[in-house]
């Protein structure tokens, strides 16, 4: 029986069912609980395709829907419905990691079951949820006689967008890639066509009329496209083709334009890293190649796509979570969300005191004594100056032929190091190369348990193809039957699995801090352009807590110390408004202790028990609110522009506050650490005004006063 806090309950009610009636152009209809969302679908010259309205507003029109199979063709013409059941249904559960604690969501859901009228007359069933902040469609394939496998090369989702809205997407070259990169602003119409777009995207249909490129609503709509519940299938892409969107999957290892396969046993035929041919390429029929394998009966991931009047309403929303299993680990007891060190960003520092610094016990201990100082959860165990903790033979932190996991290096005692955590209240994490781990992770998770590790980085995994998707499933199954939690790097965005598996505590996929390190610097308006995009598919890591902030003038490349542009209170900042349940402490013990803020740092929880995002404006500022009990905790983050402005706190539940307060210092422009406390009782109702320095932010962490 699962246990209480993982338990989902369902409720579908019978609506209506149709048969026959699509293919004589009446198409099916399925609206939002509120009908503030209408999904319309039908054929046109015996071609499935779809449309959505917002609000009572075309923004995706005409969409045409199929899959292409090797070997038996396309299904997606000369198709019936034959049967269309719509029902209403509800989730209502609770999630043990997440920006919400509990989740009540209405949807009405749709499942038209296609079939061909010749041939081989197959059968697929196509889903679709209509929430009241977005919709989401799949395929369902059945077991079938004549057909109980299938090879996909193609799955023509498609997004036609109406008018010429904003878009802000990060493009990448191929489908090998760590997923980390900046975001490219511009009107849709100006999208480079034929090249590969990571999701999410994010749509800002801004009004006015349809020849200024708005949709003639006067206002503006945000949306967002990306998918959920990637689960033994390839990651997807979207392509420009003309006014329409296009996916397009990654490809198995050994296919054209796919990861090469790796030579010697590394389970599962995985592969390595290398350059994809690009999806031009692919496009103009001069090769074919396998996305997806699989066995009926088979699901696909949900295309999903988010909808809003406030681009706030995309960051609160939980419907990525919704289209998840319940969750899949029975006892979820030992999940500890919390923060970590991790001593790599700051390049591996000690501070004078007197012993060897490197790969040994002592400078552990040196880390596992100041997170205990300073109640931070977890010390990262890595290695030291390009040399990882345990045996391998590649060059810096590759994973060389030879690599084994289970063997420290000589002189390490990884039993030990545990046990002085364990005694000191602090659990111990390590970083591994996947291509290490992968070959003995039974062996190296049950080494691992023994020791008393709590949890890893899993790193440079590079890929999204179904092979690579199936491989960190695993990953996650394996390491929960051991009580480890993950944490992936060079990864693919998360797509709602942490709450079947939540000891997935966060994902990279994300170019962020690590990049000071080396000469290309985040800014605090590449830092609002990821709440807009890659934060609303979930948890994001960032290598937060720099604490040497300069001005962009004063800004140098240093691999060790290495300089944060933006100011102390926008950092801050970040550890509310960005999501993730294993936050990163990076710097050294002597850059934090006795510095103002830390004591912010420390205490600011990982998960939440709600979510509200009052104040989203893309590109200039946001403002995220995060309860955790009966606390709220409030970051603002501001864009390069210096600025004065009101928050209103109309938002918060009846009552009064105390307000515990940090901002930008007057001179934080010049100054960017210098940032300002206070203490005050606040109202629900009252505003707060915000001073925000160019990059600058603000926190507050409210307590509600329960004698008023």
């Amino acid at each position: 029986m699962l246990a209480k806090h993982c338990l989902r309950v369902g409720s579908l009610i019978f609506i209506c069912m149709l048969a026959g009636r699509v293919m004589a152009g009446i198409g099916i209809e399925v609206k939002s609980p509120d009908g503030g969302i209408r999904f319309l679908f039908r054929f046109t010259d015996g071609l499935p395709e779809y449309g959505v309205v917002y609000r009572g507003v075309q923004v995706i029109d005409r969409s045409p829907l199929s899959l292409r199979f090797e070997g038996s063709g396309l299904f997606g013409s000369g198709l019936v419905a034959r049967k269309a059941v719509i029902s209403r249904g509800e989730d209502n559960y609770d999630l043990v990691v997440g920006k919400t604690k509990s989740v009540h969501d209405g949807y009405t859901e749709g499942l038209i079951l296609l079939e061909e009228k010749a041939g081989q007359r197959r059968r697929i069933n196509f889903e679709v949820r209509v929430f009241n902040d977005g919709v989401a469609f799949r395929y369902q394939i059945p077991d079938q006689k004549g057909w109980n496998s299938y090879s996909l090369v193609d799955e023509g989702s498609s997004f036609r967008v109406v008018g010429d809205p904003l878009v802000m997407a990060s493009f990448r070259e191929g489908f090998t890639t760590s997923h980390e990169g900046l975001y490219t602003k511009g009107r849709f119409s100006g999208v480079k066509e034929d090249t590969l777009m990571d999701m999410p995207i994010f749509l800002d249909f801004d009004g006015g009329g349809r020849g200024n490129g708005g949709i003639g609503n006067g206002g503006h709509i945000y949306a967002a496209i990306t998918e959920a519940r990637l689960v033994d299938y390839a990651g997807m892409y979207l392509i420009r083709h003309g006014d329409m969107l296009k996916s397009e999957l990654s490809p198995l290892p050994g296919q054209p334009g796919g990861p090469v396969p790796m030579n010697g046993p590394v389970g599962a035929g995985a592969g390595v890293e290398a350059e994809a041919g690009s999806p031009r390429d692919l496009e103009a029929g001069k090769v074919v190649s396998v996305r997806v394998k699989a066995v009926l009966p088979h699901r696909t991931p949900w295309r999903v796509l988010l909808l809003g009047a406030r681009a706030g309403a995309l960051v609160e929303s939980n419907i990525i979570t919704d289209l998840n299993d319940d969750c899949a680990i029975k006892d979820v007891s030992w999940i500890k969300p919390g923060k970590t060190d991790f001593h790599w960003w700051n390049g591996d520092i000690v501070a004078d005191t007197g012993f060897q610094p490197g790969i040994n016990f002592e400078t552990n201990q040196y880390y596992i004594d100041f997170c205990a100082r300073n109640g931070i959860d977890y010390h990262s165990v890595i290695g030291w100056s390009g040399i990882a903790w345990y045996t391998n033979d590649g060059i810096s932190y590759d994973a060389g032929p030879h690599a084994d996991v289970t063997k420290p290096i000589p002189g390490l005692d990884m039993k030990a190091i545990c046990d002085y955590a364990k005694s000191k209240g602090v659990g111990i994490r390590v970083w591994v190369h996947w291509r290490a781990l992968w070959p003995m992770v039974d062996s190296a998770f049950a080494q691992f348990e023994r020791w008393g590790i709590q949890g890893m980085m899993v790193d440079f995994l590079n890929r999204d193809d179904q092979e690579m998707v199936n491989i960190q499933t695993a990953i996650l199954q394996k390491a929960a039957a051991h009580h480890l939690h993950i944490q992936f790097h060079g990864a693919y965005k998360p797509t709602g699995l942490s709450r079947t598996y939540p000891n997935e505590l966060t994902r990279e996929g994300t170019l962020n801090y690590e990049n000071d390190k080396w000469g290309v610097p985040i800014t605090p308006d590449d830092d609002l352009d990821v709440v807009f995009t890659r934060l609303l598919a979930g948890p994001t890591d960032y290598h937060l807590g720099g604490f040497r902030a300069v001005t962009p003038g004063g800004y140098l490349a240093h691999f060790t110390r290495p300089y944060v542009l933006g100011t102390r209170c926008h950092m801050l900042a970040m550890y509310v408004v960005l999501e993730s349940y294993l936050g990163m402490v990076c710097d050294y013990p002597e850059a934090y202790e006795g510095q103002k803020g830390f004591d912010f740092l420390r205490a600011v929880p990982t998960t939440w028990d709600e979510t509200k995002a009052p104040v989203a404006i893309p590109g200039e500022r946001v403002t995220v609110a995060r309860r955790k009990g009966d606390e709220w905790w409030v970051g603002t983050i501001n864009n390069g522009v210096g600025r004065e402005v009101k928050l209103s706190l109309d938002w918060l539940p009846p009552g009064v506050y105390e307000a515990s307060i940090y901002s930008d210092a007057p001179d934080a422009a010049e100054n960017p650490n210098h940032l300002v406390g206070e203490s005050r009782r606040v109202n629900a109702g009252d505003s707060v005004v915000l001073r925000l320095a160019p990059g600058g932010g603000q926190v507050m962490r409210l307590k509600k006063l329960l004698n008023f």
